[in-house]
């Protein structure tokens, strides 16, 4: 049995789209489950837009999500001189050939086309028997590309591993150019010459490429090889329809990323985007290669939700280790202004507050209370200090000096106080709150005490209530 090889090739003009990702996710998993091989293919052909930048973000993104591949990245640049090899055997076996029309050749063309109501393609002139009977000499002022010469008559088709039985009028199709002037490969040229020399066996891809494909099937047919199975997986639309872009927010793996999400609770939401295992919502990495095929992938488009999303990470905030989280945390909170130095161990503060946070960044700014103090407002001050809560105040503080500091010893000397005093808790947790954080809101006053420890929390009461 021929050994699985799937790929993923994106081209370097960007970021990595999230629709990209969850492509080449669904591509390295069905590698991973079969004991294939997965082949990152970097399709720089494009040369005004593809950079070396983008090439970096795409590579940090995948090893972000933690899709490794295990062969690549290849360039398509650094492979010109196996096109023109494979484009010359096809000239020689009478299925390419050159053509030397200009742009406003072409254009006239289309334009003449147009103007009788058929579709605008190219004609076919610069065929060898069509050239010849039409007196057409190659010019000398130019080089020509290099055309396939499609099938006239029939149809093309395949059996796609996710939309079934697709089939295309070979009328429909144009002689396609294989290489521009320039010796740079069109991308059904390179695609194909690609996949049938890196050996890809299982072309998994967003069915925007649908229309593409028969093209490569003839290409695959016209060198006497075979050809790659294909499951073309459908597109990710907004909640609007519409096909997601950055009117609806994020799109890019990187931003995810910056925006505090976790990259299991990323991964999990896009192997769900479109793809099920029963009524499984929460999954990871390992039970997705375990479960992965290509049947379950739904045929119709699926709509990113970034509520379900936000969701997803808050689960997975939840479940993580409070030692990795505080090492995400401590740089966002940098980014506030804030020195996760200067107050409590910081796992200990995500533990506490990581059961309501949604992301990393929110985290960051819940944690803000545990490292920088806010001076409460006189007039805030004046609100909850008053003639009936300052007494409780005062009681708190005399017996917090001698409690023992863990949380349930504080929370039994607030309820102590309570107890003498007669007050709500409410009446006595909002004010001690207000003195010890600057804030009216925070966690569980005792698990916020026991944070911020005996000497802290003194010393703010100490100034509130000692310095009038």
């Amino acid at each position: 049995m021929t050994a699985i090889r799937t790929r993923f090739a994106p081209s370097p003009t960007g970021f990595l789209h999230v629709g990209g990702a969850r492509t080449a996710l669904y591509a390295w998993a069905f590698a991973r489950k079969h004991g294939g091989s997965f082949v990152l293919r970097i399709e720089d052909t494009d040369l005004e837009r593809s950079t070396g930048e983008s090439v970096e973000t795409i590579l940090a993104s995948l090893r972000w999500l933690g899709i490794g591949w295990d062969e690549g990245p290849f360039f398509q640049m650094k492979r010109l001189a196996r096109y023109m090899e494979v484009a010359e055997e096809l000239i020689a076996a009478g299925h390419a050939y050159y053509c030397w029309a200009t742009k406003d050749e072409l254009e006239a063309m289309r334009e003449a086309q147009r103007a009788r109501g058929v579709k605008p393609r190219y004609d076919g002139r610069w065929r060898p028997e069509r050239a010849r009977a039409a007196g057409l000499a190659p010019p000398t002022d130019r080089p020509p590309v290099v055309r396939f010469r499609t099938p006239e008559a029939g149809e093309i088709g395949w059996y796609d591993l996710v939309k079934g039985a697709i089939a295309f009028p070979n009328a429909e199709l144009d002689d396609l150019v294989l290489l521009r002037a320039d010796g740079v490969p069109t991308y059904n040229f390179g695609v194909v010459v690609d996949d049938l020399d890196m050996g890809i066996t299982h072309v998994i891809r967003g069915d925007d490429h649908v229309n593409n494909t028969p093209r490569q099937i003839h290409i695959f047919h016209a060198l006497g090889a075979k050809m790659p199975e294909f499951g073309h997986v459908p597109m990710i639309l907004g909640a609007d329809g519409e096909r997601l872009s950055k009117r609806h927010g994020a799109v890019s793996v990187t931003q995810y990323r910056d925006d505090g999400f976790l990259p299991e609770a990323l991964v999990n939401y896009l192997a769900r985007l479109g793809w099920s295992h029963g009524d499984d919502e929460i999954f990871s990495a390992a039970q997705l290669v375990e479960w992965f095929d290509l049947a379950h992938v739904s045929r119709s488009p699926a709509q990113f939700d970034p509520g379900k999303l936000a969701w997803l990470n808050q689960q997975y905030l939840k479940q993580a280790d409070d030692a990795r989280l505080a090492k995400l945390v401590a740089p966002a909170l940098r980014s506030l202004g804030v020195d996760p130095g200067a107050g409590p161990a910081l796992d200990k503060v995500v533990a506490l507050l990581k059961d309501r946070a949604t992301t990393i960044l929110h985290l960051a700014e819940a944690a803000r209370l545990f490292y920088q103090y806010e001076t409460p407002s006189p007039a805030k001050l004046a609100e909850l200090v008053t003639e009936r809560t300052r007494p409780a105040l005062k009681m708190l503080e005399t017996r917090l000096a001698d409690v023992g500091w863990e949380r349930r010893a504080l929370g039994e000397t607030v309820s102590g106080v309570l107890k003498s005093t007669g007050l709500k808790m409410p009446e006595l947790a909002m004010p001690v709150r207000l003195l010890v954080t600057g804030r009216t809101q925070t966690p569980s006053l005792d698990a916020v005490l026991e944070l911020l420890g005996r000497e802290t929390v003194l010393a703010r009461l100490s100034h509130h209530l000692n310095n009038d």
